[in-house]
């Protein structure tokens, strides 16, 4: 199988070395990642101007790397357009620095970049760990992935799926299993007025979350409660239930 790597945390990122090696002791692997940080693009594409292409050597890694000048989506883009020859049997994202559940997936550029090879009709995965007190754990993620992938290959290629994984924290025996659920609810940003001029204008900073009540079922709750969780997710995003109903008002 030929595997395209891509992610948000940038090319030089430790959760996609991780990955790629994990990877690529089984499979051809290429790597296609932001030249920096690009977290919270959701879908974004470049569009204003060129984007620039280089062959990076990642240290320990014998697969080919490729860092990209724009979003983790124009690197699924790129990748598939022009630098990987022949098919691609299937798109990684991540491993992302951080959970992203809940209605995180729609801001998350982890979780767009696997969409985004989904819109080409590749199946696809995103994985994200958990970051907890300024630790990640990418072996479990990478571990969990690669067994998830080898459970589930057939069917994936087969159906064209999109999967958005998380792996919490934890030492792997407290892992409780692996749970496939929906995604959990909305968790809300904050933001801190960080200077108030005299001008009217307003300076304020991202400062955190308020979380609300865990639903259960869901993605959140089950990372909660110590597992790991799957959830298929599609970019279709018509709402199939109220077609008729909207026909009705013309």
């Amino acid at each position: 199988m030929k595997l395209l790597l891509v992610n948000d945390d940038g090319i030089h990122a430790e959760g996609i070395r991780i990955l790629a090696e994990e990877l690529e002791k089984d499979y051809e692997v290429i790597i296609v990642a932001p030249d920096d940080q690009r977290s919270a693009q959701s879908q974004a594409i470049t569009i204003s101007k060129p984007l620039v292409i280089k062959e990076t050597k990642l240290e320990g890694l014998k697969s080919k790397a490729y860092s990209v000048s724009g979003t983790p989506a124009d690197c699924v883009r790129v990748a598939l357009d022009k630098l990987i020859d022949g098919p691609v049997d299937m798109v990684l994202s991540g491993i992302n620095m951080g959970l992203n559940v809940g209605m995180d997936i729609l801001y998350s550029g982890t979780v767009s970049a696997a969409i985004e090879a989904n819109m080409y009709k590749i199946p696809s995965m995103a994985l994200s760990a958990e970051w907890m007190n300024g630790k990640v754990d990418y072996h479990i993620a990478a571990k969990y992935g690669k067994y998830i992938l080898e459970k589930s290959k057939d069917d994936f290629i087969k159906n064209n799926i999109v999967l958005s994984i998380n792996t919490p924290y934890l030492n792997g025996e407290n892992i409780k299993g692996i749970k496939v659920c929906k995604i959990g609810g909305v968790v809300y940003d904050y933001y801190l007025v960080e200077n108030n001029e005299d001008n009217g204008e307003i300076t304020l900073k991202l400062e955190g979350r308020k979380d609300n009540e865990l639903e259960k079922d869901t993605d959140r709750f089950y990372l909660s409660e110590g597992y790991i969780t799957i959830t298929p997710i599609h970019y279709d995003l018509t709402n199939f239930k109220l077609l008729e109903k909207v026909e009705d008002w013309l």
